[in-house]
């Protein structure tokens, strides 16, 4: 009796630490790095963007756009990005007046003046009335800039933050486990086109469904019948979701993990029309197969392979063009 109650302490123990994500482990995603000094987890992008893109970059890992909470963060940040990337001069930071001119606030609320604010000798100047956006230099100064310059950024998850989908295995907690594929996935309601929905799954460290069997597209179905009955009826593809299929280096039909395609009339329900400008894979809401115009856009469903979460990370440098 003893030892059962021991083992029922344990158990709970152990699920618990999972799901509020494996905290003792201090692990977030292979593209990260953990800093003790900050608690925190941090992902340095070389691929530079402007102060949208990169808050949507992080916000779809899950993380979001750094700025340092106080002077012990920016010095130890700075020190990291100093020795991984010593010729970068600035980063972009999660901070900006866009709701209220001359009101610097972090992209959670929180005024500049009560985070760290080294600004730069006579910043911010909003020079030219457009300096709404702020970088922070390798010296630590701060200086306001135009939203639209592209810059390096960087992510950041906290520890405290941090939650465990125990079942797939990640970080994301809205993908859902299914037995017979032994995959995860998740759908996803905003119409893109296939390259971006490409890319946001890239994001959540997961792909496009590869449909190359019939528990694959059976599974995919069911999922299309949990969806909101309006996705049928709306002009995006008539009831469509992208696949992780595509021709678009025009040398055959592959998947997005480069290995060839089935290109059997039993999966597409029709041939394939190898010379048209249509070189990306679709599923009707009926499980069949067909080939699109990649820039047309759809809603969509990224699959999880529950095994890959210390693989490589796609990201937007690689992707088909």
């Amino acid at each position: 009796m003893y030892c059962n109650k021991i083992l029922s302490v344990f158990i709970v123990y152990f699920s618990l630490n999972l799901s509020h994500g494996q905290k003792d482990i201090k692990f977030f995603r292979n593209d990260y790095i953990y800093l003790e000094a900050t608690e925190s987890f941090y992902k340095i992008n070389s691929l530079t963007k402007n102060f949208f893109d990169a808050k949507r970059a992080c916000s779809l890992e899950g993380a979001s756009l750094w700025y340092p909470e106080n002077k012990e963060e920016a010095e130890a940040v700075i020190s990291y990005w100093n020795s991984t990337q010593p010729t970068w001069w600035s980063v972009t930071l999660g901070m900006s007046d866009l709701i209220v001119k001359g009101l610097f606030e972090t992209i959670d609320g929180k005024r500049v003046s009560d985070v760290y604010h080294n600004w730069n000798l006579g910043e911010p100047n909003n020079s030219g009335n457009i300096e709404d956006c702020v970088v922070i230099v390798s010296t630590g100064k701060m200086i306001d800039i135009s939203c639209n310059i592209m810059n390096p950024f960087i992510c950041k998850k906290t520890l405290q933050s941090l939650e465990w989908n125990q079942q797939c295995n990640m970080p994301d907690l809205d993908y859902k486990y299914n037995e017979k594929t032994e995959k995860c996935y998740k759908i996803h309601p905003v119409p893109l086109n296939w390259t971006e929905a490409y890319n946001v799954c890239s994001s959540e460290q997961s792909h496009l469904p590869v449909a190359n069997d019939w528990v694959v597209i059976n599974t995919l179905v069911k999922l299309f019948e949990t969806a909101p009955k309006e996705w049928n009826a709306g002009s995006y593809l008539r009831g469509m979701y992208h696949l992780g299929i595509h021709n678009r280096f025009n040398d055959g039909w592959q998947t997005v993990k480069g290995t060839p395609f089935n290109n059997s009339l039993a999966l597409w329900g029709t041939r394939l029309n190898e010379g048209s400008y249509d070189q990306c894979g679709a599923m009707f809401y009926t499980g069949r197969l067909t080939q699109v115009d990649c820039s047309l856009k759809s809603f969509f469903i990224c699959e999880h392979d529950r095994v890959d979460l210390t693989s490589h990370t796609k990201n937007e440098e690689n992707l088909p063009i």
